[in-house]
């Protein structure tokens, strides 16, 4: 049977991407670990290198906008309908799978965040975008982003986050699920096995309510590689996406602040 979360992907959300000026590729991090980062990335800024590494043109001078999926799917299905409004008003737009989805792995035990940080930021700087980038995050991706901002503030201009605190704490968690789903775990929220707990996931992270959606549309999506791939990576990354709350303090930024804004409407 025809999986149409697949369908979904190959024939509506990629081919929004490719409208919007975008080509993916793969960006291999030199850590040791074997390190790839899959990346959504502008066509006319893509020039290939001797070891068939795609690498990026050496001037940059449009506005880069970098963004970051949440913990429930990869960058194409998180974004598809906001790349070709960023590329129409001018902004390269970079997209990548955060390690442990879609096409991005690593040989390296590290399942933190500053370690997702530290790779898309190098994989970023492999692309020839060193300065003044804007990152958009949602949920799981703003978390990594505000450790980017902290880590790289020569690289990451400003941060937008959406559907997350710049911190992730054991009492954010709790109250969390008190007020979604009581009686359910942190990883059974995140990573559902049924239907139903799709359902949920789906309906704490959409404005739009989803009781309408078709059952068999939530068991593909179960059963497709974004959702089912990499489960135990996975589950040690929610561990250490929280941070104990004794532990928690507010991240330092050293960021310049210029006059500049995202611009979505005419």
């Amino acid at each position: 049977m025809v999986n149409t979360v697949k369908l979904l992907r190959k024939h509506l959300l990629a081919r929004l991407f490719k409208n919007a000026g975008l080509r993916q590729d793969a960006v291999a991090v030199d850590d040791g670990a074997g390190t790839v980062i899959n990346f959504w990335l502008p066509k006319h800024k893509a020039t290939p290198s001797e070891n068939g590494v795609q690498l990026m043109k050496p001037k940059q001078r449009r506005n880069a906008v970098v963004l970051l999926h949440g913990f429930a799917a990869d960058g194409l299905m998180t974004w598809a309908f906001q790349v070709g409004a960023l590329a129409e008003r001018g902004y390269d737009v970079y997209v990548p799978d955060l390690l442990h989805f879609g096409r991005s792995t690593t040989a390296s035990a590290d399942r933190t965040m500053a370690f997702q940080a530290r790779c898309v930021a190098a994989a970023l700087r492999r692309l020839g975008v060193e300065e003044r980038c804007t990152v958009v995050g949602f949920s799981y991706g703003a978390l990594v982003a505000f450790k980017m901002a902290a880590a790289c503030p020569g690289l990451v201009r400003s941060v937008v986050a959406t559907g997350s605190a710049h911190v992730f704490t054991g009492a954010v968690k709790d109250a969390l699920l008190w007020r979604l789903c009581p009686g359910t775990t942190f990883a059974e929220l995140m990573m559902p096995e049924s239907a139903g707990g799709l359902r949920l996931l789906f309906a704490t992270a959409l404005y739009m309510k989803l009781r309408w959606f078709p059952r068999r549309v939530l068991n593909d999506f179960l059963r497709h590689k974004v959702m089912s791939a990499n489960r135990q990576e996975r589950t040690e990354m929610l561990e250490e996406m929280v941070t104990r709350d004794k532990q928690a303090s507010t991240p330092v930024f050293h960021q310049v602040h210029k006059s500049h804004s995202l611009q979505f409407h005419k």
